[in-house]
């Protein structure tokens, strides 16, 4: 199984409505993911993507990434979002699709915050669509478990 499979395997069991809006990883390393599900599952009453399924899913987004740079540096940490906003730019009219990128120095201060502080932080845009026809901006907390 891939790293890909395992987390989304890891998100629909411990996040119960990812499942639901069938959030799937498509592709992950350790600079960017990108995620899709289907529209009918996250449909609204206009035949486009429902706002607050691209939310939940643009946050599952950069969740899923940052929970990647965790598992593979070996910290033991909780994760948490800490904020985030989004702009919707145009609908969403087919598979939802999302994607994120980390840079080398954006994790690289990360893993150091945590290590020095035992709190790390991250900033990350995610895009919805290839338009973008949304994008959230997102600070996502880990935490040193005690």
């Amino acid at each position: 199984m891939s790293a890909a499979d395992e987390l989304t395997a890891k998100i629909h069991a411990t996040i119960p409505l990812s499942a639901a809006m069938q959030f799937s990883i498509d592709h992950l390393d350790q600079d960017d993911i990108r995620v899709s599900a289907p529209l009918p599952p996250n449909i609204n009453i206009h035949g486009t993507g429902f706002a607050g399924s691209l939310y939940s899913i643009a946050v599952l987004t950069g969740w899923a990434l940052c929970m990647h740079i965790i598992d593979e540096s070996g910290i033991d940490a909780e994760l948490v979002v800490a904020r985030a906003e989004i702009a919707y730019r145009a609908p969403v009219k087919s598979v939802i699709e999302c994607r994120c990128s980390a840079s080398l120095a954006q994790r690289e201060v990360f893993l150091r915050e945590f290590h020095e502080r035992g709190k790390g932080r991250i900033m990350l845009d995610i895009a919805v669509g290839d338009l973008p026809q949304a994008s959230l901006h997102a600070t996502f907390v880990a935490l040193a478990r005690n």
